[in-house]
């Protein structure tokens, strides 16, 4: 029986779309847990018969794809955060010993292998998934609670082994601190706030298969635009942020995350505008203000999220 403690994750970038390199130089995916898996359409048979019986049905498409939930960390997920963005880290950006990225149009594809370690040879406990792309991320950052992430992604296809690819190497996995919501801080408008309770940001790529006739798989598949939202969820202390809402007033917000060795990772959305706010009463506790965002391009940056970090 295979056990959740003895799973492992890697990845490994493509050269060319849904092909596993030769000698493939694994690194871990730190993670709380998966649901990434091959499905298939399902193709029935419509014909009609007098006994009311099914005739046939096949499998159609094969696609790949599902969510990684992790506890975000600095430097743990470097390369995968180029990938969602599109981008590539700049070194000592915008001054020494911090680097940035932020969106852009290259686009990575991998290679990642599931194994599950208590699974005999004979049990095939080797699961590879190729031409895998980071389709979206959601970022949960809760007062009192570590950093909570989800990370969808969309592959080519799965093929199930007894053993490791011949020359695969596995790096260790990172040993960097969780990051928690307790030594951050969070800039709303360029001015620092203290009443947020919850912050939530989802980066979403749009990506989709498309399928052809005389193949199962995927081509590549489409990729639609940086589509940058979330919500803030505050204290309702006044008015001040629902202003902006009501007055269709732009905005910008920036919020740091640090370890206790001190390594930061630090998300700037430069140019925000509200779609929501309403200070709703549920009893007779504190009120809450849950303020929607969408993040658009800023002209000044020309992005419209950068991502910075600061390791020691």
């Amino acid at each position: 029986m295979a056990d959740g403690s003895r799973h492992s994750m890697y990845m490994v970038a493509e050269t060319t779309y849904g092909v596993i390199p030769s000698n493939p130089a694994f690194t871990p995916i730190r993670h709380t847990g998966t649901t990434l898996g091959l499905t298939k359409d399902e193709l029935q048979s419509e014909e009609i018969r007098n006994d009311r019986q099914i005739i046939d049905f096949r499998h159609g498409a094969r696609q790949v794809g599902g969510d990684i939930s992790i506890n975000l960390s600095c430097e743990s997920y470097d390369e995968i955060l180029e990938a969602l963005l599109g981008g590539t880290w700049a070194l000592d950006t915008p001054v020494s010993g911090t680097d940035q990225l932020k969106a852009g149009t290259i686009r990575r594809s991998f290679t990642i292998e599931r194994h599950f370690s208590d699974i005999p040879a004979s049990g095939k406990p080797y699961h590879r998934f190729t031409g895998v792309e980071f389709n979206s991320l959601q970022l949960q950052i809760n007062a009192n609670a570590m950093v909570t992430g989800t990370i969808g992604v969309i592959g080519a296809d799965m093929v199930i082994a007894e053993s490791p690819i011949s020359g695969a190497t596995y790096d260790e996995p990172t040993t960097t601190a969780i990051l928690d919501s307790f030594t951050g801080t969070l800039q709303e408008g360029g001015a620092t706030i203290g009443v947020v309770t919850e912050i939530q940001l989802n980066i979403e790529n749009g990506l989709e298969p498309r399928f052809v006739v005389g193949s199962k798989t995927t081509l590549r598949p489409s990729i639609g635009r940086s589509n940058v939202t979330g919500q803030i969820t505050a204290y309702f202390e006044d008015s001040s942020l629902l202003d902006k809402f009501v007055n269709e007033t732009e905005s910008s917000l920036q919020f740091e995350l640090v370890d206790g060795q001190g390594n930061l990772l630090r998300f700037i959305l430069p140019r925000i505008k509200y779609s929501g706010g309403q200070p709703d009463v549920q009893g007779e506790g504190p009120i809450t203000l849950a303020m929607p965002f969408q993040a658009l391009m800023d002209p000044a940056t020309e992005t419209n999220i950068i991502i910075e970090r600061k390791l020691v």
